[in-house]
């Protein structure tokens, strides 16, 4: 039972994507191969060609920007929800079809299949592994930023991790444990580990959390996932604020539309240390798959794209 919360979420994804009954859902086989492919039928010429896949035995989708020549790029590696997988993933966000268009490389891996034939990431103590066997998902997702450094030129003072739920907690742990080929990480939905003693990284990330107060699955002020506990949004701030070196008591700096029904407040922790940026969109009323507005995107972007190593 402890699984339904996730699967639950997860069902409504066509439906969220679309606009659309079951028989014009998007189905995640195309994923964003599909979303690219007629816009790359137009701009394809007889330049250099790149892979589109990495990760040996464990492969993960990269998707290039438009046109893109070898130039040194800024690097994206979408961390998909418990159950989803990275392609429903990326087509729910419409993450790395955005990033094409500013000249961003997206990586999107799949995390491993439990017994129960759901994808995981072995993130916190809360979220996801299950008593499944472990998975070195740290090693995994460093991994993939090293071959992507080794394939393809990655201007890398700018490489970020962007995560739905479980993928949310997965980044946290990685801002723990593996903090130093990143410069900033996007959470949506996700918490850093209950235990403050559990996170003591050698350098600090700019962090933006995205939460809704009204999702049932990650609580905006905490629960328990089976039993065991994660941390509220409050405390999941207060404790990257604070590895930033910024200010306990942030400050409200804007309000802004998230999409056409879900306004949103930033709040933002002042007085980081150089170069950190540690902020909250707080969506007012936002479920755990919240709907993305025209221009949203854009916005994170804006905001992921500045963040240097």
């Amino acid at each position: 039972m402890r699984f339904a919360p996730f699967a639950s979420s997860w069902l409504l994804l066509p439906i969220l994507v679309c606009g659309c009954g079951d028989d014009d859902a998007p189905t995640e086989d195309g994923g964003a191969d599909a979303m690219v492919a007629e816009e790359d039928a137009a701009t394809r010429d007889a330049g250099p060609t790149f892979p589109t896949t990495i990760g040996g035995d464990r492969p993960a989708q990269v998707v290039l920007p438009r046109e893109y020549d070898g130039a040194p790029a800024p690097l994206i590696v979408l961390l998909h929800g418990f159950g989803a997988s990275g392609s429903a993933q990326d087509l729910y966000l419409g993450l790395s079809r955005t990033a094409r268009t500013r000249g961003v490389i997206t990586v999107v891996p799949d995390g491993t299949l439990n017994t129960m034939g759901q994808r995981f990431w072995n993130a916190t103590d809360a979220c996801c592994l299950f008593g499944d066997t472990p998975v070195d998902d740290v090693a995994y997702i460093t991994g993939l930023v090293e071959e992507a450094k080794e394939v393809y030129a990655i201007d890398e003072d700018r490489v970020y991790l962007f995560g739905h739920s479980n993928g949310g907690f997965m980044s946290y742990r990685l801002a723990c444990d593996a903090p130093e080929p990143f410069a900033a990480l996007v959470s949506l939905a996700g918490a850093t580990f209950i235990e403050e003693e559990r996170c003591t990284p050698s350098q600090a990330l700019s962090v933006l959390q995205v939460h809704g107060t009204a999702d049932t699955t990650i609580l905006y002020e905490g629960g328990r996932i089976g039993g065991a506990p994660y941390p509220s949004v409050a405390a999941t701030m207060a404790r990257a604020a604070a590895i930033a070196g910024c200010q306990d008591t942030p400050e409200v700096r804007d309000r802004f539309d998230f999409n056409p029904m879900n306004e949103a407040e930033e709040s933002v922790y002042p007085g980081c240390d150089e170069g950190r940026d540690v902020r909250l969109w707080t969506i007012e009323e936002g479920s755990h798959i919240p709907g993305w507005g025209a221009g949203t995107m854009d916005r994170l972007l804006d905001w992921l794209l500045d963040r240097r190593r």
